[in-house]
């Protein structure tokens, strides 16, 4: 994809996505994923990869759809207490393209979470590879960086 990229398009995407995961509602998010898409948060800061590193995440398609069964699931743990959320994305930026074609984009965010009467705060920056999809997007891999990866978490109930 050439320099002339409409990032008021690419924002739209973003908040569409951020929207999916404040409801939430994981059927649509997972939507917005390639067939070969992941998802990766890694444990550290200036992770090389999530192959030869733990991370708190790296999910591919299958596990993704595997994690979203089990939060919708009527038995779940996650239903005895509703998840709220509310996602705040700014700072966007057009970084480039990937090995693949894949437009990059960067951004800040911070999640307020709030699940069994406890409120938690994430912040870090999100890096997506975006492919082109009609007069949208689809997420080929999201990477989450919190700036406090390496801290002790609770269970994070849904995907950041």
């Amino acid at each position: 994809m050439n320099a002339q990229v409409d990032l008021h398009v690419v924002e739209g995407f973003l908040y569409q996505e951020a929207g999916y995961l404040d409801r939430p509602d994981l059927e649509s998010w997972l939507a917005l994923y390639t067939d070969d898409g992941t998802y990766w948060m890694p444990a550290s800061e200036d992770q090389p990869d999530p192959f030869n590193h733990i991370s708190h995440f790296y999910d591919d398609r299958v596990l993704m759809e595997i994690r979203k069964r089990n939060f919708v699931h009527p038995r779940a743990a996650s239903k005895d207490s509703a998840v709220r959320c509310s996602h705040l994305i700014g700072n966007i930026r057009h970084a480039g393209s990937s090995e693949q074609g894949d437009l990059i984009i960067t951004s800040n965010f911070q999640v307020v979470m709030f699940y069994r009467e406890e409120q938690r705060v994430f912040a870090g920056t999100y890096e997506h590879h975006l492919v082109p999809s009609g007069d949208s997007f689809m997420i080929r891999h999201k990477k989450v960086n919190l700036i406090n990866p390496e801290a002790a978490h609770k269970s994070i109930i849904i995907y950041l």
